[in-house]
């Protein structure tokens, strides 16, 4: 860099004391330099006043320190002080005329000053965390900032487009004002009473004073315990600086323990009706979810180094990301969970060999190939949930329970329900059970020869299934002599998290809606299953994929889970109505085939599993619909939730069931002396099953019955998308 003269005082000529690279600027003559980052002292000595000149006062702090400076020499210009003035002058007058700095590689963290080596660190300067803050290089931030801007627009024009042409119409004001509905409720709750509203806000001014003292404490360099520490197991706030910057501690304290006054006071409001109450935490829980300050960019210490790290090139692949998520969704955003380019179907998904033998307008039906010389006489079919594909139960060789299956000597068939459109708006309850399941026991008999067969039903498959064996109850037919259902609600009377979406006035809502196409949109309930864990299944993604910048890790039941399904009108209208809202199976009041279906008289043997962590049916609601079989029951309840819970293969070990006899009395009762065994529940239920049924014939191959095969397995109607 070059020298530039010293400044002249009034008395006499002397030279400044000259700085190491890399220290702090001790002396008040010295300054940074105008520019986008701080620069090294420079040196002064005398020179000529120019006619024309810059005049600033010295800057009274001393610059940031830094790790390196890379920048070109500056031409500079030293100018006398006016008359009267040079006695109050103490620092140079340098004006600049410098090219664009290179980047400033390293700065400090928060461009705090350096302290002397001896003196002992300043208390916020200590307590900062997290290690130094990268600087940007500023050239490729601004064009970094010009490409995302430029992504981002092309998000909102996928946005806009579908919207502006009709083809989606908003639907985020009736959206809004149930959400603003339900949470009103309990704002009018508290402010009808005034004493009420004063012991909340007592409350939570009371929490906020704690908070700032605790707060003021730690910047003195003090140790102060926390406040509102979040939950141990909360990801969000995992990076140490959310800990040990107090900046960042107090906000992320001040979000904790906002959200968790605003819940108590759902919780406590006790007068309002339960299911206004429930809808109003579910809401909050969104609001909350949402609000969080680890989803923004300027209040998340990881976020920040990350971008200063990367100029800002983590926005811009963030923001394409954006944009293709809502091309994809064909204007609403479709989060990618898992980048799917890792696995394909067939091949390492649903890879289990075997045949489609039959095909109709509602489903492709599926034999295995059987993998021993022997399998049992009584043949498996699986009703799978319509709302998802049925792979769920074949994610590939080391998770599949079809697999493991057809390989413990069973003949397996599947459904595979097509994934409907404006063609299979009719489609109602009673068409899925006998297009489905009764054709589907038709067409076992022809491709095995045996009349008799068992059956499992998952989720909402296990309820069509229930409804089906009611009906064939009521119509003396006993083909089916075994039932398993998995993660099943029977019994609607306590239906677990999903009733927040249905009450009279959203059902109307999702019939109109419905109506205007003849199905339900797929995303529609993706989202719906989303929302009820937003923090993991929503806004981890939303920061991971849009502000980091970073695709998905592959995860095959991710994958699955974004493959979702359309719903027909007709069937989805009714399942909800006479299932989630009027409970009506349970009771014996559905109606399919113009009979009265009365699950008292299904007296085949049932499995019931039920899973202990599952929000969509929680094992308290299996436990109530098991009761309602007039046969003997089963009732086995896994560890973990709806999907970890039922894929849970032997080969891994992990989690437990309990079993402990019929559902009888309480469920609390029940599982207080339940047995509790580690590992699979799936070695248990084959003996339930074989037992039932221990004869073996010679195994089966697909197609050497009355039925040919009209493809390999896992056939067509799995692979269109939604």
């Amino acid at each position: 860099m070059a020298k530039t003269p010293s400044q002249p005082r009034a008395r006499g000529k002397s030279k400044l004391p000259k700085a190491a690279a890399g220290s702090p600027v001790a002396s008040r003559a010295k300054r940074p330099p105008p520019g986008d980052g701080p620069a090294t002292p420079l040196k002064t000595s005398h020179a000529k006043t120019p006619e024309r000149r810059s005049e600033q006062p010295a800057p009274k702090v001393a610059a940031a320190p830094i790790a390196r400076v890379s920048a070109p020499a500056m031409k500079t210009k030293q100018s006398h002080p006016k008359r009267g003035e040079a006695e109050g002058r103490r620092a140079s007058e340098i004006e600049t005329k410098a090219a664009p700095a290179k980047p400033v590689r390293l700065i400090a963290a928060a461009a705090a000053p350096e302290p002397a080596k001896d003196a002992a660190p300043a208390p916020a300067q200590a307590a900062l965390a997290g290690g130094p803050y990268p600087a940007p290089d500023v050239e490729a931030l601004a064009h970094n900032i010009a490409r995302a801007i430029e992504h981002g627009g092309k998000a909102l024009a996928a946005y806009m487009a579908p919207r502006q042409s009709g083809e989606i119409k908003a639907t985020i004001a009736n959206d809004i004002g149930d959400m603003v509905r339900s949470i009103g409720r309990v704002a009018e709750y508290y402010m009808t009473d005034p004493q009420r509203a004063f012991a909340a806000q007592t409350a939570l001014t009371k929490q906020f004073v704690d908070l700032w003292a605790s707060t003021l404490q730690r910047l003195q360099g003090e140790q102060a315990p926390p406040v509102a520490p979040p939950d141990a197991t909360d990801k969000r706030f995992a990076d140490a600086a959310w800990r040990e910057n107090p900046y960042f501690d107090f906000i992320k304290q001040a979000y904790v323990l906002t959200a968790r006054w605003a819940d108590d006071l759902v919780k406590h409001a006790d007068e309002l009706d339960p299911h206004d109450r429930e809808k109003a935490q579910f809401y909050l829980r969104q609001v909350t979810a949402a609000l969080s300050p680890s989803n923004f960019l300027a209040t998340n210490p990881e976020l920040l180094r990350t971008t200063l790290a990367e100029s800002g090139e983590n926005l811009v692949r963030g923001l394409k990301m954006l944009a293709e998520d809502i091309h994809a969704g064909h204007g609403n955003l479709r989060i990618r969970q898992s980048d799917a380019r890792a696995f394909k179907l067939g091949v390492n998904m649903a890879a289990t060999p075997g045949k489609v033998v039959f095909r109709n307008a509602l489903m492709e039906l599926i034999q295995y190939e059987p993998s021993t010389a022997e399998v049992h006489k009584r043949p498996l079919l699986i009703v799978p949930p319509w709302i998802n594909k049925f792979y769920i139960l074949d994610l590939n060789p080391e998770k599949s329970f079809i697999r493991w299956a057809v390989a413990q000597g069973l003949t397996v068939f599947v459904i595979s329900w097509v994934n409907p459109d404006e063609r299979h708006a009719d489609k109602d309850f009673d068409s899925y059970m006998r297009e489905g399941i009764l054709t589907a026991v038709d067409c076992i008999e022809q491709a095995t020869g045996e009349r008799e067969l068992a059956g499992i039903g998952y989720c909402v498959g296990g309820t069509l299934l229930a409804a089906t064996l009611a009906y064939m109850a009521a119509a003396g037919d006993r083909r089916i002599t075994g039932a398993t259902f998995l993660a099943t609600q029977i019994d609607f009377a306590d239906p677990g998290d999903l009733k927040v979406f249905v009450d009279a006035e959203q059902l109307k809502a999702v019939e109109e809606r419905m109506a205007e196409h003849g199905y339900l949109e797929g995303s529609a309930m993706a989202n719906a299953f989303n929302m009820l864990r937003p923090n993991d299944l929503i806004w981890s993604y939303y920061v991971n994929n849009y502000l980091k910048g970073k695709e998905p890790m592959p995860f095959d039941l991710l994958v699955w889970n974004s493959d979702a399904t359309r719903m027909p009108a007709a069937n989805h209208k009714f399942y909800l109505r006479h299932c989630y809202l009027q409970n009506d199976l349970s009771n014996g009041r559905m109606e399919l085939g113009g009979r009265t279906l009365d699950l008292r008289q299904v007296s085949i043997p049932v499995y019931e599993l039920a899973t202990k962590e599952d929000h969509i049916a929680p094992a308290r609601s299996a436990f109530a619909g098991a009761k309602c079989f007039g046969g003997p029951v089963r009732y086995v309840m896994a560890g973990s939730g709806h999907i970890a819970g039922v894929v849970n293969p032997p080969t891994k070990s992990k989690y437990q069931y309990w079993s402990g006899g019929p559902p009888q009395g309480k469920f609390e009762d029940w599982v207080a002396r339940a047995k509790e065994t580690p590992g699979s529940w799936w070695p248990d239920w084959l003996t339930w099953l074989t037992e039932q049924a221990p004869k073996k014939v010679a195994a089966r191959v697909p197609g050497a019955g009355k039925l040919k095969p009209l493809g390999d397995a896992p056939g067509g109607y799995v692979r269109v998308k939604a």
